[in-house]
């Protein structure tokens, strides 16, 4: 205990607000989650380095937490937030973001100033480092379009890495093969544009979600990686049947058969069963293995 104390005290002097057993179903998008030893927020790039070097890398980065599905029990690890790690600046002809700038703000920050390029990602919930860490996309966009560097944290110190090292692919990234690459600023090339044309793009991409996707519930998006191209995923699912299938509080979105919801107090036990469940019943039809776009924790 006296250790803990101790720790906690150290972080709050590094400039990071500290929260012991703190429930991450209050801060992931599935509303699911047990406590976590500690979850830390710093207020700075600088706070956020340091406490990595604290915990000597042994820590979990959250964003927004639109992509995790963490485990119903104590998890005995220290989960990093980047909820205020959000300032967003110019940078030779660059926008250049910290990596919890939510990527909602970013595209209408992008608007604001008539700069396009940002129109499909508008709706795609996470922040920028999210979407960097796992290539992002949507409608046939992805976050690896506009991405021009990285800079990071490996562990010894501060270095910026070009496109061309990041290793971008389908929903992939260096930062997913190699853990120990924390994402601290992201700049993004970017192109002139008509507000009123950039407008009515983000409106028709808005208007595409809310009709297609199960907004109204709680869920961590698209569950699964399309395995390849041209076997859409959702589709798969709803033809074989699965539409509305249900474990416990968790169900099948009947409005989008890629959405797996928490539509009753689910837990993580419940998403768990109806993915496995889904990965069976397609192999069975289809022949195809499956795997999560989301992280599993």
């Amino acid at each position: 205990m006296k250790y803990l104390k101790k720790i906690i005290n150290i972080l709050l002097e590094l400039g990071n607000d500290v929260y012991t057993n703190e429930k991450l179903k209050c801060h992931v998008s599935f509303r699911i989650g047990g406590p976590v030893r500690l979850f830390v927020v710093p207020y700075s790039l600088e706070s956020f380095v340091k406490t990595i070097k604290l915990f000597e890398g042994n820590v979990r980065i959250l964003g927004n937490g639109t992509n995790v599905l963490p485990k119903d029990d104590f998890m005995d690890y220290n989960i990093l937030s980047t909820e205020k790690l959000t300032e967003i600046v110019f940078e030779k002809d660059l926008l250049v973001c910290e990596s919890g700038l939510n990527l909602k703000r970013l595209c209408l920050y992008a608007l604001q100033h008539g700069f396009s390029g940002f129109e499909k990602a508008y709706g795609i919930p996470g922040s920028v480092g999210g979407a960097v860490y796992m290539n992002a996309g949507a409608f046939g966009w992805e976050t690896a379009n506009l991405v021009e560097f990285v800079d990071v944290y490996d562990g010894n110190k501060i270095r910026r890495l070009s496109k061309s090292e990041l290793d971008f692919s389908y929903r992939n990234s260096i930062f997913k093969k190699n853990k120990g690459l924390f994402i601290l600023r992201v700049g993004f090339k970017i192109f002139e544009g008509d507000k009123q044309k950039i407008f009515l793009e983000m409106n028709d991409i808005i208007k595409k979600r809310v009709e297609k996707q199960p907004l109204e519930f709680p869920s961590a998006g698209s569950v699964f990686k399309r395995p390849k191209e041209n076997f859409y995923v959702g589709s798969a699912i709803e033809k074989i049947g699965l539409k509305g299938f249900n474990i416990g509080g968790a169900m099948i979105s009947e409005k989008h058969a890629g959405f797996i919801i928490n539509y009753n107090n689910a837990t993580s036990k419940d998403v768990k069963d109806i993915i496995n469940h889904v990965k069976n019943k397609i192999y069975e039809a289809y022949k195809v293995n499956l795997e999560t776009e989301i992280e599993i924790w």
